[in-house]
């Protein structure tokens, strides 16, 4: 509906006017069993809203959010309001308001198949019925009547009926009793966190203790459910293992308890995002429970969320961002505390490897888009906020975070967050508030900094420039700093600058390094005067900063010939960054990185970074390698994962890792070994071939016509469960058949019967590489009806299709040309749907000139 945005100015003129007391919530969720009415409508339960607050001028006007199908009764200060005058279907009038007001709001409000909302989920297996909420930006006024903004703060007051054998979960503690769940009071908190989750869950215990100094002892209750069909693979006792290592870093850090009584963990179905921090009420994308052989990487990868949603606790939930433009008030400080407490708390002590080769990566990919926006950005309104949970919010907000530590030192930075917890407990914060506690700790004057870092947009690129004297040393060492023309701010870097060569034993090893402070165009590194000549120069060793590195000629060459033998695993990772990013930059062949990753990759020690050299490699030839050598490019990769799979110890991560890598990028010999491994005609030494890992193989095949929905059908009926669906619905998208793809089309664009997760997979398999012809025709299509899904369709699952389905396969001027004819023609859309398409134009002109760079290396 047009009214479902809420502009700043509207949430700033509601927050002068209105202060809230409390909130009391009854919902009646007993509708969610049971079968359909079968009018065709939405399936509804009842929410009665109880809301008590102030208003700053007796006498104007407001008005309360809501999101429903329809509304039974409103009162406002004991006044009967009629419905059909006051509600427009997103929003309450409310006119001639006392300074104290009570409104009550009888709704009936829709089940949601989106993600968004109360979602109501039906798991195959076994028919039970789950729901759980999620609600940011703004979705609560889909469950209760509401005023939505992060900065209207109140306690609030749960109560569920709930049908016979589930239980109720919410912020609080919860009892059950005479047939309704009620919930402790909760602190002050905003509307987004707040949240519900029902049903007949998997649950399991824990406790954490805590004893202070002062002798005083915190224990909170720890609570970790999930689906009941995923208990078997429910490894709770890591999930609470973690959870206790975390609290005790935050406790050890922040030297603010946990303030919000319990802390439950739940895993749920259907999920739009990774997980959402409510307050003692964490959820989960349930693929956090693996059901298969998973690699290090992958537990890492949940411990980080785990934490990461933690930090949440003290940052965003105990204080919050006034608006969105200063989301990364929370976001940035979640991104960073969750690899800072990963290294300093956990078994993952290799966390800032990760950071530095995923995370980032997400970040520089962001920070080069049209769309790209300064860490505090300027959010006009709600649309525009669910577009800013990007790489900038988080990773590079992460990425200047730790710039920061190294700026200002830890210890300040851990001082300054502690007397911003003490200060703004309970309450909402700007930028200004949190630089001013930074301030005083640590005597730095950080409004120049934030200038630069916080309140301007794009990536810098750091080049060494290395002069040698007579004798062959080091007679001057600068780094030289350049932006691009879009944005040409030159920042202040904290930089470690690290030289390296190779020993005897051919081994790459940094032999020297020095701290030092780049700003400007070129910073002459007076420190390493004199060193022995490098073979190569790392200018962000120890990933201090956020930049693009860069290499000179005399280090990339020992790269080329050398990478392998690196043998710091963060230093190695930062060289595979850099050579991504150069390869993206169309200032290194694709085929020459694929030719690197086939070179040096089966000497990478950290899974993880292993893991994201395959999905480079894969993305290298999909969009950077020239048309003409694709053929050729896959054979190679497929004969590099081959020989990799074989030779991989058995039984590890390794060799799980490159038989993954395999089932998606091998041609048609790798079939029949595809085929043998599901069979059993083929075995692969150590190699379990678990369900997971099945649909993996399953997947390949249906793209390539090998199976079909006979074969498909009866995989189902061996993992006829939810995740077993999910897989059915990808790999019956992507076999490659004009009908199927028709069918797939018009499934996830002309009919919203699937659910959101159901929408992922369909547009997952839909797209596939190998089927650029078949997927032809629906360039035209896309741009015919972007528009009217994104009018019609919820915000997440327009997101889903313009992103998904944009034709990022028809390489060439002419898709270029058409989408700046849809951008030309459609100027008044809606803006947050022309930035999606802005962002897939940028990445269509990247591949294509990434092809000519990749077309110049042939010759």
């Amino acid at each position: 509906m047009p009214g479902e945005n809420l502009s700043r100015d509207e949430a700033r003129e509601r927050a002068a006017l209105l202060s809230v007391d409390g909130y009391e919530v009854s919902l009646d969720v007993r509708s969610a069993v049971g079968a359909d009415a079968g009018d065709g409508g939405p399936r509804t339960f009842r929410s009665v809203t109880t809301i008590r607050f102030r208003c700053a001028e007796p006498g104007a006007a407001g008005f309360a959010d809501l999101i429903a199908p329809s509304v039974t009764a409103v009162s406002l200060n004991g006044r009967d309001l009629d419905p059909s005058e006051v509600f427009d279907g997103t929003r309450i009038l409310l006119e001639d308001l006392a300074a104290d007001n009570e409104l009550i709001v009888d709704a009936q409000c829709a089940y949601s198949r989106t993600g968004e909302g109360l979602h109501r989920f039906v798991d195959p297996e076994d028919g039970e019925v789950y729901l759980y909420t999620q609600y940011e930006p703004a979705d609560s006024r889909r469950v209760f009547a509401t005023f939505e903004q992060p900065d209207l703060k109140a306690p609030f007051r749960f109560e569920v009926q709930a049908p016979e054998g589930w239980t109720v979960w919410s912020n609080g503690v919860g009892q059950l009793a005479d047939g309704v769940w009620r919930f402790a009071e909760t602190k002050p908190i905003s509307t987004y966190i707040t949240c519900v989750v029902a049903g007949p869950y998997h649950y399991v215990t824990d406790t954490y203790s805590r004893t202070f100094g002062d002798g005083t002892t915190l224990e909170i209750p720890l609570g970790a459910m999930c689906r009941k069909g995923l208990a078997p693979y429910f490894d709770s006792d890591d999930v609470f293992l973690v959870t206790k290592q975390g609290l005790d870093f935050f406790h050890d850090h922040f030297d603010y308890p946990y303030p919000f009584g319990k802390y439950d963990q739940a895993f749920v179905p259907e999920y739009n995002l990774g997980a959402m921090e409510n307050p003692g009420m964490v959820t989960f994308r349930e693929e956090f429970i693996f059901r298969g052989k998973v690699t290090r990487a992958s537990y890492e990868g949940r411990a980080n969320v785990i934490l990461h949603e933690m930090a949440h606790m003290w940052f965003g939930d105990l204080v919050t961002m006034e608006w969105w433009d200063d989301l990364w008030l929370k976001e940035s400080f979640a991104d960073f505390m969750g690899a800072f407490s990963l290294v300093g708390a956990t078994r993952f002590k290799d966390g800032w490897i990760t950071f530095a080769n995923r995370r980032k990566a997400w970040a520089y990919r962001a920070d080069q888009l049209p769309s790209t926006h300064p860490i505090t950005a300027d959010i006009r309104d709600l649309q525009d906020a669910k577009l800013n949970f990007d790489g900038i919010t988080y990773a590079k907000g992460a990425s200047v975070l730790k710039q920061l530590v190294a700026y200002v030192g830890q210890d300040a930075f851990l001082e300054g967050a502690r007397r911003y917890f003490k200060r703004h407990a309970y309450g909402n914060t700007r930028l200004g508030d949190l630089l001013s506690v930074l301030e005083e700790t640590s005597g730095r004057d950080m409004g120049a900094w934030a200038r630069a870092w916080l309140q301007t947009a794009g990536v810098n690129s750091l080049t060494p420039q290395v002069l040698l004297d007579a004798e062959g040393r080091i007679d001057e060492l600068a780094v030289v700093q350049e932006a691009a023309e879009s944005h040409p701010e030159l920042r202040p870097h904290r930089v470690a600058v690290g030289l390296y060569r190779r020993g005897a034993d051919g081994a790459l090893e940094r032999y020297a390094q020095t701290e030092a402070d780049v700003d400007g165009p070129r910073t002459v590194v007076t420190e390493l005067a004199g060193a022995e000549a490098p073979e190569l120069v790392l200018v962000n060793d120890d990933d201090l900063t956020y930049c693009k590195t860069r290499f000179d000629e005399t280090s990339l060459a020992t790269l080329r010939a050398a990478l392998g033998g690196m043998t710091d695993p963060l230093a190695r990772a930062l060289c595979w960054s850099a050579l991504w990013n150069m390869t993206r930059d169309a200032l290194l062949p694709a085929r020459e990185f694929i030719g690197l990753v086939l070179k040096f990759a089966d000497r990478e020690s950290d899974i993880g970074v292993l893991q994201m050299l395959h999905a480079w490699a894969e993305s290298a030839l999909t969009h950077y390698a020239a048309p003409e050598w694709r053929e050729q490019g896959s054979r190679l990769l497929t004969q590099g994962a081959v020989v990799q799979l074989y030779a991989a110890e058995h039984g590890s991560e390794h060799q799980l890792a490159w038989a993954r890598f395999f089932a998606r990028v091998t041609d048609e010999p790798g079939f029949q070994l595809l085929t043998g491994l599901l069979d059993g005609s083929a075995t692969v030494d150590g190699l379990e071939v678990d369900q997971e890992l099945r649909w993996a193989l399953l997947d390949t095949l249906a793209t390539h016509g090998v199976v079909g929905e006979k074969e498909l059908a009866a995989e189902l009926a061996r993992d006829d469960t939810a995740s077993g669906k999910r897989h059915q619905v990808r790999c019956l998208a992507a076999r490659p058949s004009a009908a199927v793809k028709a069918q797939a089309w018009a499934q996830v664009v002309e009919s919203d019967a699937l659910s959101n997760a159901l929408v992922e997979a369909t547009i997952a398999g839909f797209t596939q590489p190998s089927q650029r012809e078949l997927l032809a025709p629906y360039a035209e299509k896309y741009f015919a009806a972007i528009e009217r899904v994104w009018a019609e369709r919820s915000i997440q699952i327009g997101m889903d299709v313009v992103r998904g389905l944009f034709p990022a396969l028809q390489q060439s001027q002419a898709t270029l040309d058409a989408t700046d004819a849809w951008l030309a023609a459609h100027e008044d859309a809606a803006p947050a749907l022309r930035r999606l398409v802005l962002e897939a134009r940028d990445d269509l002109a990247r591949a294509l000139r990434g092809q000519a760079c990749d077309v110049a290396a042939a010759g």
